[in-house]
């Protein structure tokens, strides 16, 4: 990325200069810039640009009133802030104090105006750096030769005691003109961002490149990806349930908010095939519910469609409600996903599931037969396998003529077992629940920390109606947020930034990773582009976004570290072995320890310097609606065309999609 350094001007020309679309991020030089202290804590606290709050001691006319400054722009939300190695020790403790604090990322600096160190001096100084608190360490030097160049870019081959590694973590060049290449050399070699000068007149430091010249020299005639003012999709896990819930409710409930894809149609098949009637209206639904109980009748014979969750929710609450034998059928790539832990979860509440025709392996497939009537009692269950039936049986249970104690050990995506809980709870059903675990985690909603789950589930309660808005997609917005965290910016309605969705966690991934992200006002949300860098995360909870967090990682400087790859294989595709496949056939380099996938990445702008875009060619979906996806955003930063042979099944979660 290119940061834009800002001198001698006031407040109003400041915010002038970050309107330009080609500013990525700036400097304020809080030393040469005219401004009060409310207009730093303003700027600080408004702007949507990564900046960085600078303000030499050397040019401020105290230590005082240079500590005073960083520490207005740090407490306002300053993104970096820049302090040199120079400083008093005093001041570099609190200043480290502050920004630890604060969430600022501490930028150290060395400058050598006069001279360009041997090999050993610039160690001595970067080492300096490091031990002085830095995330990011700085090296400028005058060049007078290209020997001195070189020694300057050598230091991003070395290996630190204590620091995993330099690629985002050392930005170091030359001023002069001999240091002149070093500017764009030193992206290559990993940097997070370089310094340009607004224009060439402005320039800070000799040899400084304009802006204009610096960004025709990185991106050449690359656009910059943009998506605004885009309207999500409604959430698939939402409106399934809801719909599932209004079918089997007395009287008639409204649904606002509904945007078509297979698995919710599916859903809405399922509703009609039960007996319930499904009226439309733009993006509102009308269904009359069945009214169910313990003696309804069912149909012999129900099709979910290509739906894993419209399957699990489907088996036990017709086993509730239901004859006590029926069939389950699907398409797509539905037969070739195994029910995994299936058969004996039901079994544990009187159910028998076998395959309905006949396979190898032991795994029960659809079409599935299902024959006995759910009897409500105690189960103690594995989650290991996912939540989906987890939430069929909480959808199912409360339909029965007793009360019903579940316990999940182990449990795996729990955000959607609650999901289905507060649908549950507008229908007119109540459950309650009692996690077990590690109390502090638990506290913090890091589910991680969960053991186990106690559901007690009441008998003989009815669904009544309900009016419910279906939230949007989270799943599908991470797609977007991607794409603008990593080549531009992006601008999403439509989101609940407090929803039980699991995949609302993209949100911390791309904080941790160093995106721009903010909230315009309710239900929009903004992420921007800025110095990237490697994360890790534990998507056992959220195993969609597998696909598209993968993408993120090839575009952050280092190693990143994904958890719960497990979770993977009984996926539309195995979706493991895709993600792996995909990421290698792009030149990633990328591996699979235990249940933790590896990827070591690389930043956009280290990327277009070294001619190591992502590789374009003919890839794979594995009819995958989710693989569609996240190869349509990594075909932003490749160097050629993406062909994929089956995006037709993007029409499961989100028809239409586009970036």
């Amino acid at each position: 990325m290119i940061c834009t350094s800002l001198q001698n001007k006031t407040y109003e020309e400041i915010l002038s200069v970050l309107e330009d679309p080609m500013v990525e991020m700036a400097e304020i030089r809080l030393d040469r810039c005219p401004l009060s202290d409310e207009q730093i804590e303003a700027l600080f606290a408004d702007s949507d640009t990564p900046l960085i709050a600078t303000c030499r001691i050397s040019e401020s006319p105290s230590v005082q009133e240079a500590e005073h400054r960083l520490r207005l722009a740090i407490e306002a939300g300053a993104r970096f802030a820049d302090l040199e190695i120079e400083a008093p020790v005093q001041t570099s403790k609190d200043f480290q104090h502050l920004c630890r604090k604060r969430g600022t990322e501490i930028i150290r600096s060395y400058h050598n105006f006069e001279e360009t160190p041997d090999s050993e001096g610039l160690q001595i100084a970067l080492a300096r750096c490091f031990r002085y608190g830095a995330d990011i360490a700085k090296i400028v030097t005058d060049c007078r030769s290209e020997e001195d160049a070189a020694r300057i870019e050598a230091l991003y081959s070395l290996v630190l005691e204590d620091v995993d590694s330099l690629q985002g973590r050392l930005v170091a060049f030359g001023m002069g003109e001999a240091g002149r290449r070093s500017r764009l050399e030193c992206l290559r070699r990993g940097a997070p961002f370089t310094y340009a000068a607004l224009s060439a007149q402005e320039a800070t430091a000799p040899g400084q490149w304009s802006l204009a010249e610096l960004h025709s020299a990185l991106y050449g005639t690359r656009q910059t990806y943009r998506a605004d003012g885009r309207a999500m999709p409604a959430s698939k896990s939402f409106a399934q349930r809801a719909i599932f819930a209004a079918a089997l409710a007395d009287g008639t409930s409204h649904l606002s908010g509904y945007s078509p894809c297979g698995d919710s149609e599916a859903a809405l098949q399922l509703a009609t095939a039960l007996g319930a009637r499904v009226q439309r209206d733009g993006d509102r639904l009308a269904i009359t519910g069945i009214g169910a109980s313990c003696t309804r009748l069912c149909p012999e014979q129900v099709d979910t469609g290509e739906s894993g969750l419209l399957t699990r929710l489907a088996i036990p609450v017709l086993a509730a409600i239901g004859n006590g034998n029926f069939r389950v059928t699907g398409h797509g790539t539905l037969p070739d996903r195994p029910l995994s832990g299936a058969a004996g979860i039901m079994a544990s509440f009187g159910v028998l599931l076998s395959n309905a025709v006949e396979r190898e392996g032991r795994e029960v497939h659809i079409p599935v037969q299902v024959k006995g009537r759910l009897i409500p009692g105690t189960a103690d269950v594995s989650g290991n396998g996912g939540s989906q039936l987890i939430s069929g049986l909480l959808m199912a249970l409360p339909l029965c003529d007793r009360d019903s104690l579940l316990h999940v050990n182990e449990p795996k995506s729990i955000p959607y077992m609650y999901i289905t809980l507060d649908v549950l709870r507008h229908f007119g059903v109540q459950t309650r629940s009692e996690m077990e675990g590690d109390a502090e985690m638990l506290e913090a909603e890091d589910w991680s920390g969960c053991t186990g789950i106690s559901f007690k589930i009441r008998g003989n309660q009815r669904y009544r109606a309900a009016d419910f808005a279906i939230e949007g997609d989270w799943s599908a917005a991470a797609n977007y947020l991607v794409a603008g965290a990593v080549f531009g910016s992006a601008e999403l309605s439509g989101l609940d930034t407090k929803s039980l969705q699991a995949d609302l966690t993209i949100i911390d991934i791309l904080v941790e990773a160093g995106a721009v992200v903010s909230q315009l006002d309710e239900g929009t949300v903004c992420v921007r582009k800025a110095p990237l860098e490697a994360f890790r995360q534990d998507l056992s909870h959220a195993p969609d976004l597998f696909p598209i967090v993968a993408v993120l990682a090839a575009f952050c400087a280092g190693e990143s570290r994904i958890a719960g790859v497990g979770r993977l294989a009984t996926k539309e595709s195995n979706r493991a072995e895709a993600i792996l496949q995909m990421l290698q056939q792009m030149g990633v380099e990328a591996h699979i320890e235990d249940d933790v996938l590896v990827i070591f990445g690389e930043t956009l702008s280290a990327r277009l310097l070294s001619g190591r875009l992502l590789r374009g060619g003919e890839y794979t979906s594995r009819h995958d609606h989710r693989m569609v996806m996240a190869l349509k955003v990594a075909s932003l930063g490749t160097e050629s065309p993406i062909v994929i042979d089956d995006e037709a099944c993007v029409g499961k979660s989100f028809p239409g999609f586009r970036l």
